[in-house]
């Protein structure tokens, strides 16, 4: 692998709770390097430790030992209020349950990541333009101005997706966004998660413990017992 093409690269990253004075190992030395463009699938069982692997890449969950560098940043040698900023500019995030706030439609969720931005009120209209051109992509035309309780779970899923695009992330990460769907709505958010990534050149890195799901992507690596296998 060029070494120019690393985006994101984790170095034997370990992470390990207490709970109830047991120690758990939920990883324990993954390591692995993500080029620009790629669509990596990893897989393995609940209670694996994907989520966890996950979240350290987006610089979410600090590990017990072990970096990631992400275009030779390291994420966890930033302050917190860097790496919050990184977060906001530079990841994207789908999860398998939507998080959308209920009290705001589609639109200003979607909207929403934008507002922390430095003088994203002085560019609303720009902004407001954006987060309905990402809607209209995903088939969400029809439901800008409806609150998250009116929609279908799928339609809140894509909702979820478009919002996590909204700052024009470098890399998305997806963790089972389809995991609360059944195999037809789920299959239609990843026909729109994989075409928003490839037409736009982003970095995907998608969690599933669905195999098909995972054969979407170019490589696929499979976690157990919190190591990496190839």
């Amino acid at each position: 692998m060029n070494d120019s093409t690393v985006q994101i690269e984790a170095t034997d990253l370990h992470k390990t709770y207490t709970l109830d004075r047991v120690q758990i190992d939920v990883l324990r030395g993954v390591s692995l390097s993500v080029r620009k463009g790629e669509r990596l699938a990893i897989t393995g069982a609940s209670g694996a430790g994907k989520s966890t692997l996950l979240h350290s890449l987006g610089g979410l969950d600090r590990p017990t030992r072990g970096g990631v560098r992400f275009e030779g940043v390291d994420l966890y040698a930033l302050s917190a209020s860097a790496r919050t900023e990184f977060r906001a500019t530079r990841v994207g995030f789908v999860f398998q349950a939507y998080h959308l706030l209920p009290e705001l439609d589609l639109q200003d969720n979607v909207l929403l990541p934008a507002l922390s931005r430095p003088g994203a009120l002085r560019k609303i209209e720009e902004t407001r333009a954006r987060a309905v051109r990402l809607l209209e992509r995903v088939g969400l035309t029809h439901r800008l101005h409806h609150r998250p309780a009116e929609v279908s779970g799928g339609e809140q899923q894509r909702a979820a997706l478009a919002r996590a695009m909204m700052n024009d992330p470098a890399v998305l990460l997806a963790d089972e966004p389809t995991g609360n769907l059944d195999s037809g709505t789920g299959q239609q958010v990843l026909d729109y998660l994989f075409a928003l990534t490839e037409e736009s050149r982003h970095t995907l890195v998608l969690v599933t413990h669905n195999e098909s799901v995972a054969a979407k992507c170019d490589r696929q690596l499979h976690l157990r017992d919190g190591v990496l296998l190839e």
